[in-house]
């Protein structure tokens, strides 16, 4: 989970100390600010929360270089994935072929995910627009 997620549970009392029962939300922290990114800084916060949704798989994804790629559907260009992102949509790593929903811009160098969503997340989403 990211710094500054937030975490809906319900928890009980053990006799080793509170312990979580049911996960029911894990809201990712604000992307925008702190992001880490010098590609987002220009572009307007709300450009970027309002880019909709797509559905995309990892191409491959490198913890320890901080980047990776993915393929969106319909689309042959890869989209960029930093680190940062990933972290600030809540998720700590990706696996190759993973499938998510993801925000998308077009950066200095391309196209670059702005949000990362896992793909039941992104689905919940969805059905409440």
């Amino acid at each position: 989970m990211a710094d500054d997620a937030g975490i809906e549970l319900d928890v009980q009392q053990t006799d080793r100390g509170e312990q979580a029962v049911t996960v029911y939300e894990i809201t990712p922290p604000d992307l925008i600010e702190n992001s880490g990114l010098a590609d987002l800084e220009d572009i307007d916060p709300e450009v970027i929360r309002n880019a909709p949704l797509e559905p995309a798989r990892i191409k491959w994804f490198d913890k320890g270089k901080g980047f990776g790629f993915a393929n969106t559907f319909g689309r042959e260009e890869d989209v960029f994935v930093h680190i940062e992102v990933l972290r600030r949509s809540g998720l700590a790593d990706l696996q190759p072929g993973e499938a998510l929903a993801i925000r998308v811009i077009e950066g200095k160098r391309g196209r670059m995910a702005t949000e990362v969503r896992g793909w039941e997340s992104a689905a919940k989403i969805l059905s409440e627009d």
